[in-house]
């Protein structure tokens, strides 16, 4: 336990340490500074506006930005879809897969353009490398360009005075991707391949097996690049159906680290990046503590579940919970994983989270319940704790009778139905999508197992597309028509309601005057207002979710007690 505690505060300082320079090279990016990258980049970022018929101060309004976001994400969406249902016959396809069914299709496009990355396959037996490198990969890159952009559009909402415009998201977009997340992906993949994760355009190799002088078929393939992305976009998924569970993906507890690291990395940073951009670092750290709070807390319950709360078979207890898990990783790293993993909204694994004990399933749970804002999706996670926020003025100001302000800017009716369509759309869409699938014929065939624990599995399912993680329980078959169609909507919905919401947030934002502060004006930056951030979250996610996890995982972890 002792090293289990240790590997955990390491990492905990590391993100810490390594999200502070990230976060102020960030904003410097963001707000068009120079940085080191500046004078290799620039004639590259100059060139991109041109074919894109753009300029790099180009200035939208919010209805323009709004539009633009949709419009990029509809064309990838139709890219992806026909990508994939037409890769048998394109080219990179050593191993002749066939296309995929249209409703797997529209799900995993949806699903990629919306930065879930929920996977209803197994990526070495289903897509060829051309849909992996040039679908799923571009995907990554520019679903975390587009939650950094929207972020943006946001801060300067705040910012602004009396402005109409928000910047452009086509220059929002192209710098989060050239300056920020190709930098970082190609520092990542090479460390990753310095661990023996694999990077390699060759077919299958057929080797014999050292047991009994068997074969068997290991699956390749350019993932090092991808992993890299998919873990520093928040987006998830896994190259190979195993994750990274599977050797070639993540080989060494040096690689294991890197990929955890990676994953809250430019989500911790953005909240750095935030406090510079409004000019009051406290606003940034407050939202960082509140984050790091619930982090942390959540850690807690899930390792010492694992760790004292293991299945008793034949009357012997087993210190630590290993069902499920790769000997390499242990409980300690499995667990860190499984929080990291849906505090953000990443969704990658490195363990069976079917196979957790009930209460750490339900931390996993509740993680992605409460809207992925425990440092949540890449600039997604911020937008989303940013209207908690919004929310927990508005209400501070209803008690003592006042209009609520944040950052010098009066909350108004406007404001707060954008802020209720950003908090509220992830649990309503959630709870439907787990509703409709328990009353469907044929839901008791789609799970593992049966009573709360089968539940869970739904739950969770619904959960993560609910929410944009992306992971599973692995005891949920997802492959049906209705998971496919229902849950890529559901994907889809989650994502743009509140990016549509939180633009339009922003550009009623711009418009205001600033507000000088006066005795009654409600302090965002003390420990107070975390104390009522917190608070205002829990009773939200309690609201909304107690009942279904005393169905799943509260009934399970009494009925195996």
């Amino acid at each position: 336990m002792n090293y289990i505690m240790l590997q955990d505060t390491f990492y905990i300082a590391a993100l810490i340490g390594l999200s502070i320079p990230l976060g102020i090279y960030i904003y410097k990016v963001m707000n068009g500074q120079k940085v080191f990258l500046t004078h290799a980049l620039a004639p590259i970022e100059k060139k991109i506006y041109k074919l894109m018929g753009t300029t790099i101060d180009e200035e939208m309004n919010a209805t323009q930005y709004a539009r633009s976001a949709l419009l990029f994400n509809t064309v990838g969406f139709v890219f992806l879809f026909f990508l994939l249902v037409l890769q048998g016959i394109m080219p990179f396809n050593p191993e002749g897969m066939k296309g995929t069914s249209w409703h797997l299709a529209f799900n995993t496009a949806a699903s990629f353009i919306s930065n879930t990355n929920w996977q209803a396959y197994a990526g070495e037996s289903t897509l060829s490398y051309l849909v992996q490198f040039s679908g799923l990969t571009v995907q990554n890159f520019v679903s975390a360009a587009t939650g950094i952009a929207v972020l943006f559009a946001l801060i300067r909402g705040f910012v602004l005075k009396q402005k109409k415009t928000l910047g452009s998201f086509w220059v929002d977009l192209t710098r989060a991707t050239l300056y920020i997340l190709i930098p970082l992906s190609f520092i990542v993949a090479l460390l990753l391949v310095s661990q023996g994760v694999v990077q390699t355009f060759s077919p299958y190799k057929e080797v014999t097996t050292l047991e009994g002088g068997a074969t068997q078929i290991i699956p390749l393939g350019p993932a090092a690049s991808q992993i890299a992305i998919k873990q520093l976009g928040t987006n998830g998924g896994g190259f190979f159906g195993m994750n990274s569970a599977f050797p070639l993906e993540n080989p060494t507890s040096l690689s294991n680290l890197i990929q955890a690291l990676s994953i809250l990395l430019i989500p911790a940073a953005l909240c750095v990046s935030f406090g510079k951009a409004v000019k009051d670092s406290r606003q940034g750290r407050v939202i960082y503590i509140t984050m790091m709070i619930f982090f942390i807390a959540a850690l807690t319950i899930a390792t010492l579940s694992e760790q004292y709360t293991a299945p008793i078979f034949d009357g012997v207890t087993f210190s630590g919970s290993m069902e499920g898990k790769e000997v390499i990783h242990g409980v300690g790293a499995s667990a860190l994983w499984a929080t990291v993993t849906t505090a953000a909204s990443n969704g990658s694994v490195n363990a069976m989270h079917d196979s957790l004990t009930p209460l750490a399933g339900m931390v996993t749970m509740f993680l992605m319940q409460l809207g992925e804002i425990v440092f949540g999706g890449v600039g997604s996670g911020l937008y989303g704790m940013l209207a908690f926020v919004l929310l927990t003025v508005f209400i501070s100001g209803l008690m003592v009778g006042r209009t609520p302000e944040y950052l010098g800017k009066k909350v108004e009716p406007f404001d707060m139905k954008m802020v209720c369509l950003i908090v509220l759309a992830p649990p309503l869409l959630t709870l439907l999508g787990t509703a409709a699938a328990v009353v469907m014929p044929d839901s008791t065939s789609w799970i593992t197992n049966s009573g709360a624990h089968g539940f869970s599995e739904i739950l969770y399912a619904f959960s993560s597309m609910g929410n944009n993680n992306g992971s599973a329980f692995g005891g949920f078959y997802a492959n049906t028509a209705f998971t496919n169609i229902a849950g890529g909507i559901i994907m889809l919905l989650v994502r743009f309601i509140p990016m549509t919401a939180t633009i339009f947030l922003a550009g009623n934002m711009a418009q205001k005057k600033n507000v000088a502060a006066g005795e009654g004006t409600l302090s965002t930056s003390n420990m107070l207002f975390v104390g009522l951030l917190i608070g205002v979250i829990l009773i939200i996610g309690a609201l909304s979710f107690l009942p279904a996890l005393a169905l799943g995982p509260i009934a399970d972890f009494y009925g195996t007690r």
